[in-house]
């Protein structure tokens, strides 16, 4: 089941933890692409000296993110790999989620060709695949393209995974610092980095 618009409103850390075990898809060429997330970033602008939206500062770049909870706010870094975050709290309230890491569930063959031009990888490259926000969205062809789009839409949304099957049940949740934020003074150590431990696609220990 897709995930409904109330799902995003609410505690930005909150929804951060309720995204770990759900699945994050996105239609690409009529191929289904998608992973479990299992490591989330919040970010609470503009109090928050991480977020793009610090300060209030609004621009052609942040503006989605005073917009409507449950829409897709993806961004370049280093002008080369694209980010994707899920928007939160009400509108006017720049606040959002940041995807980190992926365990690959459909569209694998798709997946590692958008990785590494080629099926036939090895282990550690596998483990790779999606274990940061940049491999993620090259893994799902998530691009520029996303920015502002509904997690309504059929072509990218995220998933309920039902109880049964949730990773919840067999990973332990932990928070910590979030990561390559030493510019962000005293936010470099709000625990709002939540993961699964022990995870094999979990980006950084």
């Amino acid at each position: 089941m897709q995930a409904p618009p109330s799902f995003y409103e609410g505690d930005t850390l909150e929804v951060a933890k309720k995204l770990l075990g759900q699945k994050l898809v996105h239609i690409v060429d009529g191929v289904k692409r998608s992973g479990i997330i299992v490591e989330v970033e919040a970010y609470k602008g503009p109090d928050d000296k991480a977020a793009h939206s610090y300060g209030g500062r609004r621009t052609d770049r942040t503006e989605v993110m005073f917009g409507a909870p449950g829409h897709a706010y993806v961004y370049l870094i280093y002008g080369m790999y694209h980010c994707f975050n899920v928007i939160t709290a009400p509108v006017g309230t720049p606040q959002g989620v940041l995807i980190r890491a992926l365990e690959p569930v459909d569209g694998i063959e798709e997946i590692k060709l958008a990785r590494y031009n080629k099926t036939d990888i090895t282990k550690a490259q596998y483990k790779n695949v999606t274990n940061g926000p940049g491999k993620l969205c090259r893994a799902l062809g998530i691009t520029l393209e996303e920015r502002g789009v509904s997690l309504q839409s059929d072509t990218l949304h995220i998933e309920l995974v039902p109880e049964e099957e949730h990773l919840s049940s067999q990973y332990k949740i932990t928070a910590g610092p979030r990561i390559n934020i030493d510019y962000a003074e005293e936010a470099v150590h709000y625990p709002w980095r939540f993961y699964y431990e022990g995870h094999p696609f979990v980006s950084k220990k």
